[in-house]
């Protein structure tokens, strides 16, 4: 059976320790189904008309999501090949609780995960997750993640190996 989970992430390769925590867990409860991961982080679209007609999600994703960020959850599918249907990334550019919840539903989302630690500011992004905690149809839960600044390899895609 085929599920669609969601991440709060804010493309960084740190955010990423939630999709590994939340596998790992999969993985170690012998679960048999297979999921859709949403790598989902809000974006502010703006409401000039040069925005909203110019700016398309490959233009965003350009600005806000770095290629180590995409290699990094490459990384991670291959790892978990049994679990890991398909792995997208997309952005939440509501701003009501209403817009969050179809969204939900019109992608038939039965799980979310975020992290506290994990907050998405600069270049138009904001958090997703007080959406998430208010959301009646979604099975929510807080994965801890601890950010490590000492690390040597910090801001490289060795980074999502180091096991915290």
């Amino acid at each position: 059976m085929t599920k669609t989970i969601l991440i709060a992430t804010d493309y960084s390769l740190e955010s990423l320790n939630i999709l590994k925590k939340v596998l790992k867990e999969k993985e170690a409860s012998e679960d048999q189904n297979q999921y859709n991961i949403l790598l989902v982080s809000g974006y502010e679209a703006g409401d000039s008309i040069r925005d909203l007609l110019f700016n398309t999600k490959s233009t965003i994703f350009n600005k806000i999501r770095p290629q180590e960020f995409c290699d990094a959850y490459g990384i991670i599918k291959n790892k978990y090949p049994h679990l890991v249907n398909k792995i997208v990334c997309d952005i939440f550019t509501g701003s009501f609780q209403r817009t969050f919840n179809n969204y939900v539903k019109a992608a038939n989302i039965e799980e979310a995960y975020y992290s506290p630690a994990i907050k998405s500011k600069g270049k138009g992004k904001f958090d997703i997750a007080p959406y998430i905690k208010k959301c009646k149809e979604l099975q929510v839960q807080e994965i801890k993640v601890e950010i490590v600044e000492r690390l040597p390899e910090r801001g490289r895609l060795a980074e999502i190996f180091v096991e915290v």
